[in-house]
């Protein structure tokens, strides 16, 4: 029998009324791996190539056929905006199904929650935070409400892994397993996956199932790529200022820049576009330059902005437009459209600068080329050149040299990043212990202990470190003794669990609300006084009045462009593949066709400049007497490693920018012997634990405060530096 005819009746006739063709590779071996295994899915495709249906359209086939006498489906999202895009998908598949489904998140109806509580059935849609808070503060609802669970559908599973989300999530089903005694499939969605083995390990985790990848040939793709450059000469003719403030910017500026912005307006106009940039501070600005350019023209304000500290409204006001195929909108974004949210098909993307890796640059392009398009990509540039730099590599723009070699690396190499190991993460391990208190109420140290330490996620935490967290944690009243030996949450403790922004274990600085009367605009995180200015959804406001007790900005719609600037907006980390690759790009002389004449010719100097110093072929190259760069061309944790390893021998080291691919040592001796010092540490057998790391040297992690110093440094060590890996990778 084929696949189409296994399908439950209401799904055959929603297929004919929607005039598939065919059902899709994915969505066949779905289904087959539904139908005829008791196995988890792991189902990798690109954006728009029926995922989400593939996941369903078995998984409803067996609760039609089946019923469940519980909520049967868990639809898990790490966004409530994509949960409410699929809630919509989802109803119209299931008109004739008699198959409910529940949307649950802050923004979701009570009255619906409630009646699923009553009678629980059918899907649930859901965020990690919620599902915590659900088996946190209603474990005995949760008994009824998930007592046949049969499918937890995990959407987006690449964010999933990469974050302290995705351990939080782990835990959470771990322990909905414990409390139900439910061990349901689980089935994993994702467009961009690098090793298929470490995402179904990570999926497979606490079910000891057996997981299934189907491969798909997708066939070959055709993408649009080009990289556009501009350069900055400083040209202060054209700089004024509008109202005598400092902080508001006229169009004028440095000719790069200008060139930069009427380019991006030409190439967006009458075009549905998404501009991605590395910061909420560089969309701000560039949506503002290009809305000021189009009102110049007298063209139509098409211009939004989407990020986090854009209002909820705001956002989804600008994903409906996006929608809508008349619409030619030009979003300015970060990381938040990266995710599938359905926004319609796509004329093109641009992304200005670099992307932070491989994986980014694939979601990125997933995002573009929709509904049988050819995805278009535009990458632009815009460069300060330093014509008397003192440093002989300052002349080297490294993010340009990284943009080529993650092109590379994707469409020729097929390659993405590995997950990093987060095998010590004693921030989350705190949270699901004060967690599982609160839902379980008083618990002997060793049940506590038994049910912590046998989640999936904390297999590589010993009982000793558990059990110096909880002394710590009594100390400092987190925790409580009872009179008969059990562990209660304390008097400090009180305070972070009945907090609302206890649910989750990511950091979020605090952020003061931004009103235009009585409509929210976003967030900041500073205040700006009464009277200045600063940009926010791509508009310039006024402060009229502060009210710092509720956390309210009230502003007024100014004309003009302004700044804003958040605190710390990203991290990079590179890998010794990716290092390897920019390496490659300058020793080669392989020609691209995606780059622009100027990038040629900036291309040919730039690895000019690397083949004659030497950097390419040396570990160690001097830039003064007694300064040197040391290139083994490795990762960002090899060459952190190494760093450290520099100081324990009492040698000045340090990386001159976050995503530099090269130390830079202080060194009162030859080239050759800070070479046979580096030769000499990666032949040793180095304990990490011995090396003069800064006092409170951690990973960050939201709850770190609660967690010992010894702690925090042992995860640091052991997740973050790695010693093995600059042995094995080092090159020269």
């Amino acid at each position: 029998m084929d696949v189409f005819s296994r399908l439950a009746p209401f799904i055959q006739d929603f297929i004919y009324q929607s005039k598939w063709e065919e059902l899709r590779g994915n969505q066949v071996a779905a289904c087959e791996v539904i139908f005829d295994s008791e196995d988890n899915l792991l189902l990798s495709s690109g954006t728009a190539s029926g995922k989400t249906e593939a996941a369903f359209l078995p998984v409803l086939t067996d609760l039609h056929n089946n019923p469940s006498r519980s909520v049967g489906v868990l639809y898990i999202s790490p966004l409530k905006a994509l949960i409410n895009d699929q809630f919509i998908r989802l109803e119209k598949l299931l008109i004739d199904s008699n198959i409910p489904v529940c949307k649950w998140h802050g923004d979701a109806s009570l009255t619906l929650k409630n009646k699923l509580i009553k009678h629980p059935e059918g899907i649930l849609q859901i965020t990690p935070e919620s599902l915590e808070s659900l088996i946190t503060n209603k474990r005995g609802a949760c008994l009824s409400m998930f007592s046949d669970l049969r499918y937890v559908i995990i959407d987006e599973i690449h964010y999933f892994m990469r974050g302290v989300r995705g351990i939080q999530l782990l835990c959470v089903l771990e322990r909905l397993i414990q409390l139900t005694g439910v061990n349901p499939r689980r089935i994993g969605l994702s467009a961009t996956l690098g090793d298929v083995s470490l995402a179904k390990n990570w999926l497979n985790t606490g079910t000891n199932r057996h997981c299934v990848a189907p491969i798909i040939e997708e066939g070959k793709k055709r993408i649009g790529l080009h990289i556009e450059r501009f350069v900055n000469f400083a040209d202060q003719r054209d700089t004024e200022n509008n109202d005598g403030s400092d902080n508001t910017i006229s169009t004028g500026g440095d000719i790069g820049d200008r060139e930069h912005y009427e380019y991006l307006f030409r190439r967006t106009l009458d075009k549905k576009t998404i501009i991605f940039t590395n910061s909420r501070e560089e969309t701000e600005f560039i949506i503002a330059h290009l809305r000021e350019i189009a009102l110049k023209n007298k063209a139509p304000d098409v211009y939004r902005v989407h990020h986090g500290n854009v209002s909820a409204l705001i956002r989804e006001s600008t994903e409906d437009e996006m929608k809508s195929a008349d619409e030619k909108i030009v979003t300015g974004a970060t990381v938040t459209l990266e995710l599938g949210i359905d926004i319609g098909s796509l004329d093109q993307a641009v992304q200005i600068g670099a992307p932070l890796n491989v994986s980014s640059f694939a979601q990125r392009l997933g995002r573009c080329g929709r509904r049988g398009q050819i995805p278009q990509l535009l990458f632009t540039f815009v460069e300060s050149i330093k014509i008397n730099s003192a440093d002989t590599l300052g002349p080297i723009n490294w993010e340009f040299i990284r943009t080529i070699s993650i092109i590379e690396l994707y469409i020729k190499d097929h390659w993405m990043e590995p997950i990093p190991p987060q095998n010590h993460p004693y921030n989350l391990l705190y949270h699901q212990t004060m967690s599982c208190l609160k839902s379980n109420g008083e618990m002997s140290p060793a049940g506590l202990a038994q049910s912590i330490l046998s989640l999936g996620s904390f297999k590589h935490i010993p009982q000793d470190d558990f059990k110096r967290l909880l002394s710590h944690l009594i100390n400092i009243e987190q925790l409580q003794r009872t009179d008969h030996g059990g562990l209660i949450i304390g008097r400090e403790g009180e305070k972070i669990v009945n907090s609302h922004k206890f649910l989750t274990v990511f950091l979020a600085p605090e952020y003061l609300l931004v009103k235009d009367e009585n409509r929210t605009i976003g967030t900041v995180d500073k205040v700006y006084p009464v009277g200045v200015r600063f940009a926010l959804a791509g508009l310039s406001w006024e402060t009229i009045d502060v009210n710092v007790k509720s956390k309210v900005i009230f502003v007024k719609k100014v004309p003009g462009i302004s700044v804003v600037d958040w605190n710390v907006d990203f991290d990079a980390e590179l890998h010794t593949v990716l290092v390897r690759k920019i390496r490659n790009v300058l020793k080669t002389d392989d020609s691209y066709q995606y780059l622009s004449e100027r990038c040629q010719e900036r291309l040919t100097e730039i690895q000019y400049i690397t083949r004659n110093s030497g950097i390419l072929d040396n570990l160690v190259t001097p830039l003064s007497d007694k300064k040197f760069a040391v290139f083994p061309w490795v990762g960002t944790r090899q060459l952190m490693t190494l760093n450290y390893a520099l100081h324990h021998r009492k040698i000045k080291s340090k990386l001159p920018w976050i995503t530099s691919v090269y130390l830079e040592v202080i060194f009162d001796g030859t080239k050759e012997q800070l070479e046979g010092i580096i030769k000499e540490i990666i032949h040793s057998e180095l304990d990490l634990y011995i090396l003069p790391l800064p006092e409170k040297i951690q990973i960050d992690g939201k709850y770190n405060e609660f967690i010992p110093l010894e702690l925090l440094r042992k995860q640091f060590i052991e997740d973050y530096l790695d010693f093995e890996g600059l042995k094995n990778d080092f090159v020269i």
